[in-house]
């Protein structure tokens, strides 16, 4: 993956990371409840979920760059109109809201299994990596390679974001509760450019 291809991914990801979704709730409970050393668990469960979907949906992306430029070309289309999709939903959204009575569970397995599942359950996810990862793939070089390069960067922002939720969850908390709704039209905008500029981006 080129330097500057691998850049715009890179801040991509961030953009996608902080979008307010199941694992960043997850991490915001249990890091009010149980605080961030012990939250570490939840956070490595919620990323390698995570890769993994996206290590699925790139070599598949692979396999369909292979048989089908046309197809994948109109799927690059179709993601980025699911993108706008999202964006014009999340700019809708009200404010995410926490119940602290959501955890129950406090040993580190079970945290780990609950970030776990958290993300692999979710289909909006699957969707969205589908969508998003299309525009950064190359057709002549190695999907394995380029699976490898895009989960571990996606991995690296999600991480990072994930952990310093679950440390400033106390002060996060009343902030969403008061400019979440501000907060949800700034990422659903940001989803919106993303689907409009990501299809064309070769």
């Amino acid at each position: 993956m080129p330097l500057d291809t691998w850049l715009i991914f890179f801040l991509t990801c961030w953009g996608i990371a902080i979008v307010p979704g199941p694992n960043q709730l997850l991490v915001l409970t249990h890091g009010a409840l149980y605080g961030s050393r012990k939250t570490l668990a939840t956070v490595a469960g919620g990323v390698l979920g995570l890769m993994t979907m996206i290590s699925l949906c790139a070599l598949g992306l692979g396999a369909l760059i292979q048989a089908s430029m046309t197809w994948f070309t109109a799927l690059k289309m179709i993601g980025g109109l699911y993108l706008i999709w999202l964006g014009i939903n999340l700019w809708r959204a009200p404010p995410m809201a926490v119940d602290l009575g959501e955890a129950t569970h406090t040993r580190a397995w079970s945290l780990f299994n609950q970030g776990f599942v958290a993300a692999v359950s979710n289909p909006k996810a699957l969707l969205l990596f589908t969508a998003f990862i299309p525009p950064f793939l190359n057709p002549h070089h190695s999907p394995l390679l380029q699976t490898a390069i895009v989960a571990l960067t996606y991995a690296a922002a999600e991480f990072v974001v994930e952990y310093v939720v679950a440390a400033a969850s106390h002060h996060i908390r009343p902030w969403l509760a008061r400019s979440g709704r501000r907060f949800n039209k700034l990422c659903g905008g940001l989803f919106m450019g993303f689907g409009v500029m990501l299809p064309w981006h070769s």
